[in-house]
């Protein structure tokens, strides 16, 4: 019997064992999920009056082999019908904003935008992308994702833009994230045409190729910048779920933490709290040091490799105002590091997804995102919290920055410990280290997840469908 076993019941293990069901080499495929729900971050709450918020992941981007991916995914599920697209045009994804030395100042958009001067920049964007083809080429192999935007577009650019998305996308410093791990095109760019600019305008090198279904076809027909799911995002993890349930191949296991993994003759017996899986192959989705403790002692170099991944917490805390209170309508804004270092950001999730607002009487929804790499000095441990402060902190923070002076109606603090992997500089030795070990040792071991090959959840789901290939193309 061919049997693989996926450790961890988040979207990436989800997606693995979704792949693996399709294929006739398999017989049979365990998912084991030491929680007592499948989805991992991609959690959504529906109140009974019909309002949506989201904890983790909100918008889906949809670009790309790996956007395109995902949206096969979801029209395969059935779930077409469920899609709540925003386009490039709308208003969300056109007016982003920035909070910096005590105001909101919108990002420069459209091509006009890079001609005048917009605050809080000292000059028009042109200044700095015109010159940007004459810089050399960096000559590291890896280098931080602030010093390569100051080296090629200025220290201004560096220390307020780059610094806010690196805080709204990772969670983390620009100061100490790679760029080669975190925006592989970005290096790309870089290392094959000379240039940032001159590469993203061209292209750089060949990606990898996936054929869009119709529904990732009308995507880019209709130019989707984002989309949701009427339900929330966690309607991706429960078909999933469900889809998994019926196909007859996979067996779905809550509250069934993996607590060792041996090599045995026939392949891997994987230590349960009470009994033993035995699996010819083991996919892991589990966070990097998570997986590092359920090793054979004796793999010490992949032990050590798997605890160099660090992630940060994040403080999600979703608020509803009654009314429309928002000085501006945008995404949400960003803030650099030298502004607040506690408060990440605020998405104004009413403006892009106004279906998921409760259906009677007008209300405003916001999520507040505090922490990352910030969260121990701003905040302290984790365990030593309270969902008390960090609301005040949260409510604080939009009276402050977009003037709101009611308080809101209804509220939910949400602390993901360890959430987003930390892409530092040499990731990428560190993950070809990783898989080197596994190839040398003859191992039946796939890494999976965000702790390895890109955060987002379009990266998650590939990362999970290029290993079953992988496992297929081996024979398993």
């Amino acid at each position: 019997m061919k049997t693989v076993a996926v450790l961890g019941g988040g979207i990436g293990g989800l997606s693995a064992a979704y792949y693996l069901c399709k294929s006739p080499q398999l017989t049979k495929v365990i998912v084991l999920e030491s929680s007592g729900r499948f989805g991992g971050w991609l959690w959504s709450s529906r109140r009974s009056d019909g309002a949506v918020f989201e904890h983790g992941p909100r918008g889906i981007r949809p670009a790309g082999p790996v956007g395109h991916n995902t949206l096969n995914m979801v029209e395969d599920l059935g779930l077409e019908g469920e899609i709540l697209p925003v386009s490039y045009s709308h208003e969300s994804s056109k007016n982003r904003y920035l909070y910096v030395r005590g105001q909101l100042h919108r990002m420069p958009s459209g091509f006009s935008g890079i001609f005048r001067t917009v605050p809080p920049f000292s000059r028009p964007l042109l200044f700095s992308l015109a010159p940007e083809i004459l810089v050399k080429k960096g000559k590291e192999d890896d280098e931080s994702i602030h010093s390569f935007v100051s080296r090629r577009l200025g220290k201004e650019l560096a220390d307020i833009a780059v610094d806010s998305l690196c805080r709204g996308v990772f969670a983390g410093d620009s100061r100490k994230l790679s760029l080669r791990s975190c925006f592989p095109p970005f290096y790309k760019a870089e290392q094959e045409r000379g240039s940032l600019t001159l590469g993203l305008l061209l292209g750089s090198g060949s990606t990898s190729a996936v054929s869009p279904g119709p529904l990732a076809q009308r995507s880019v027909k209709e130019s989707w910048a984002q989309w949701s799911l009427r339900r929330g995002v966690e309607s991706l993890p429960e078909s999933l779920t469900e889809f998994l349930q019926q196909s007859g191949k996979v067996q779905l296991h809550r509250e069934t933490a993996v607590k060792h993994i041996e090599a045995s003759a026939s392949g891997w017996k994987v230590h349960l709290e009470d009994g033993l899986i035995s699996a010819d192959h083991i996919i892991s989705a589990l966070p990097a040091k998570v997986l590092s403790c359920v090793l054979p002692d004796s793999w010490q170099t992949l032990i050590q490799l798997l605890q160099d991944v660090s992630a940060v917490t994040v403080a999600v805390v979703n608020l509803e105002y009654d009314g429309s209170i928002l000085p501006v309508k945008g995404f949400g804004h960003l803030i650099p590091s030298s502004e607040d270092p506690g408060v990440l950001g605020v998405v104004y999730d009413s403006v892009p997804f106004p279906e998921h607002n409760r259906p009677n009487g007008e209300t405003t929804r916001l999520t507040v995102m505090m922490g990352g790499a910030w969260f121990q000095e701003v905040f302290g441990a984790p365990e030593a919290v309270t969902a008390e402060s960090l609301l005040a902190r949260a409510t604080e923070a939009v009276s402050g920055q977009l003037g709101v002076t009611a308080a809101p109606s209804w509220s939910h603090v949400a602390l993901h410990k360890d959430c987003i992997p930390q892409y530092y500089l040499g990731h990428f030795k560190r993950v070809e280290s990783m898989r080197s070990f596994i190839r040398k040792n003859n191992l039946s071991l796939s890494l999976i997840g965000s702790s390895y090959d890109g955060v987002s959840v379009n990266d998650v789901i590939f990362s999970g469908r290029t290993a079953v290939q992988e496992v297929l193309a081996g024979g398993v």
